[in-house]
């Protein structure tokens, strides 16, 4: 178990958006889905300007529909969107090799649904020896108590449970930052 409580650090993370996909999304109760839309957009947008890398992975999207438009549109070009069955993203051997390339240690989680996705690739990243941010906000459940159950699995596994407000502000670093008036004004 890795149990590390480091500050969030731009040039060591990597953000990987797990599974916001169309018919995930309306099965989620009122206010989440554009709750997380809000928060993912927000992470996006600061990943593009910080020049984090970002992966999407989409869970059988025959089934379950592409990643949502509002975020597609706001992924870097280079971004992969990698399809998969498995439920943990550590499972495949793509996301691997893209984090592999990287070169980053820090991995950065936002998505759906926490207790089956999310926390499957939280606990596979952290037995690969990989340092896991989960971030709160940005993630969800159908059901409030399978997300709180997750987060706290998350949490006594070595995972740093965080927010988007936190992140944004430890990946900046300094009110200096050329990017800080910008990312400032979207928190909401």
């Amino acid at each position: 178990m890795q149990a590390s409580m480091s500050m969030a650090d731009s040039k060591n993370s990597v953000l990987m958006i797990i599974d916001i996909q169309e018919r995930l999304t309306t099965a989620m109760p009122a206010g989440v889905r554009d709750r997380v839309i809000e928060q993912v957009s927000v992470l996006l947008t600061a990943a593009d300007c910080l020049s984090l890398p970002v992966v999407v992975t989409e869970q059988y999207p025959k089934g379950l529909g592409p990643t949502e438009a509002d975020l597609k549109k706001l992924l870097p070009a280079d971004t992969p969107i990698i399809e998969k069955t498995q439920f943990s993203s550590a499972a495949v051997s793509e996301v691997m090799a893209f984090l592999e390339k990287s070169g980053r240690k820090q991995v950065f989680l936002a998505g759906m649904e926490t207790h089956i996705c999310v926390l499957q690739t939280a606990l596979g990243l952290l037995e690969l020896g990989y340092e896991v941010f989960v971030i709160e906000d940005a993630v969800s459940s159908r059901a409030k108590g399978n997300q709180f159950n997750a987060l706290q699995r998350m949490r006594l596994a070595g995972a740093v449970i965080t927010n988007l407000e936190s992140t944004l502000f430890e990946w900046l670093g300094d009110a200096s930052h050329p990017a800080f008036k910008k990312l400032a004004k979207l928190i909401v």
